[in-house]
């Protein structure tokens, strides 16, 4: 609803505004194929259509498993289009994970590309599963496609407040938990990417960044709403990378500092004769990295936040003297996770009682968050819900200090969450996956260096009476049940793990070993 001076805030809008205002222009490219914004407002409005005729009501849920292609980016606006919550799957997620997803969140339509149909085998609570690019034994998304229609619907809800996705956590407490974002939440925080990022109708924006993840860091609709052109992208290979920088004069990316500078070092990398805008987040850029963009002619902007803050919350503002800094110091200022964005409040760091730590850059708390861009809560968990804005405030379980300038700096990370290549990795859930083993008896998994992926699991295992077990069978086991990326990359045998007088592991015993045998090591 509307009236003369109130409007209900919907990315929807955003579409409709782009197909009236760039109607011509080129809004989607994926492979081969081209999309105008006119073309791409009717293909939502065809599959919005055909949603409907599927039976979707307001509030129900349509599960998407599929990599960053054209059909990913129109559900983000068909599937709200026809009153319904679209739920964006993690394509790199076991078969068991998309399965509880599809049944906790009760999506009524699974649609899945051809790649992942093994991955989906086991979501059997879904009404209907719609195969891109078939294989002949599911229905196709052609025929999702041919029950729509062009008929318009109405850009626009009734209530801004309402869900409009649901994204779910990488289970780092257990099972992941699904994170509402609303209609007006989603919104804004669109804005705060367009404004931050530098976002303009001339941008190329090249999706290294998943759209399952926070929606894309709501750029889906960022995007869309300034008339930019999405350059859709399957798989993030370098090569590819590069192929379509230069073939679409790309403008801007998105993603974590490992997948950078896995594109910083391709044998294709070049200095561009042009600008570019790189977005990172998921674990603080590197002077390293940082140099080696600005070489190439890059400019890092460095962001910080979570699932439950549609992504990044915050953003390390560039400061008028930093480009006159040594490289070092300039990386240093931008290593930080920054203040708040323009559509959030500001960050806070807070001791156990919800007081201000000192601004001294060494005293540290806990980053707490509230305002615009915070999850309106946990789908079907009021009680995870209250636990997170305990005090008013959403808790992010992230420690860091308070900077005297009040740029906030993160220096651990609660629950001992593993950030692998900008995904969590919970290492409870690798410790249970490896205890699940027969001679396993006990196990403790920390985070290592990785220069790849920034860190990686690495698991300490005792082992029992039931008999010698390997390293590459354990990881294989780990495999079979969880997502592989998750499994760690080695495992050290150990008769024993450090403990406290109350059982729990000494983990920074472990860590600190670590970082021994790695100053050890001749390499």
């Amino acid at each position: 609803m509307q009236s003369v001076n109130f409007q209900q805030l919907t990315p929807l809008r955003f579409l409709e505004r782009s197909a009236e205002v760039f109607g011509d222009k080129l809004a989607v490219v994926c492979g081969e194929r081209r999309y105008s914004y006119h073309e791409f407002a009717d293909e939502v409005t065809r599959i919005a259509r055909a949603l409907k005729a599927s039976g979707i009501e307001p509030g129900d849920r349509v599960a998407y498993l599929c990599p960053n292609i054209a059909e990913m980016l129109v559900a983000h606006f068909a599937v709200p289009l026809a009153g319904g919550v679209l739920v964006a799957i993690n394509t790199r997620l076991s078969a068991d994970e998309v399965s509880y997803i599809c049944d906790h969140s009760g999506s009524r339509i699974l649609v899945v590309d051809h790649e992942l149909l093994a991955t989906a085998a086991d979501a059997d609570t879904v009404d209907e599963l719609f195969a891109i690019g078939g294989d002949g034994q599911h229905r196709s998304y052609e025929e999702l496609r041919g029950r729509g229609s062009l008929e318009p619907l109405p850009w626009e809800v009734e209530d801004e407040r309402a869900t409009i996705t649901i994204n779910y956590t990488s289970g780092t407490t257990g099972r992941p938990k699904g994170v509402m974002y609303s209609h007006r939440g989603a919104y804004l925080n669109s804005l705060g990417e367009i404004i931050h990022s530098e976002h303009s109708s001339s941008s190329v924006y090249l999706w290294t960044l998943p759209m399952f993840h926070c929606n894309g860091w709501c750029t889906t609709w960022g995007v869309t709403a300034v008339g930019g052109t999405h350059v859709c992208l399957r798989a993030v290979r370098p090569d590819a990378v590069w192929s379509l920088i230069d073939e679409h004069r790309v403008t801007h990316v998105n993603g974590a500092p490992a997948v950078m500078m896995s594109i910083a070092r391709a044998p294709e990398a070049h200095r561009l004769d042009r600008g570019l805008t790189v977005t990172t987040a998921g674990a603080a850029p590197s002077p390293t990295m940082i140099a080696e963009m600005e070489e190439l002619g890059a400019r890092v902007i460095h962001v910080y936040g979570l699932t439950e803050v549609y992504g990044p919350y915050s953003v390390c503002e560039w400061q008028p003297e930093w480009p006159g800094l040594e490289p070092a110091e300039r990386a240093r200022k931008l290593s930080r996770q920054g203040v708040g964005m323009i559509t959030a409040d500001r960050m806070r760091v807070v001791d156990v009682d919800m007081n201000d730590v000192p601004a001294d850059g060494t005293t540290m708390g806990e980053i707490v968050m509230r305002g615009n861009d915070v999850m309106t809560g946990y789908f079907r968990d009021d009680a995870a819900t209250e636990q997170a804005f305990a005090g008013g405030w959403f808790h992010s379980g992230d420690l860091g200090v308070m900077h005297p300038d009040g740029y906030v700096e993160l220096l651990d990370r609660a629950k001992d969450i593993v950030i692998s290549g900008g995904e969590n990795i919970s290492t409870v859930e690798v410790e249970q996956a490896l205890l699940s083993h027969p001679a396993v008896t006990d196990v403790a998994v920390i985070g290592v260096p990785d220069d790849r992926w920034g860190e990686r699991p690495k698991a300490f295992v005792v082992t029992g009476p039931e008999g010698e077990v390997g390293e590459s069978e354990l990881i294989d086991h780990v495999r079979s049940m969880i997502a592989h990326y998750k499994a760690p990359d080695t495992i050290e045998f150990v008769s024993a793990l450090p403990r406290t007088s109350t059982g729990k592991v000494q983990k920074y015993e472990l860590r600190a070993h670590e970082l021994e045998a790695r100053a050890a090591s001749p390499g």
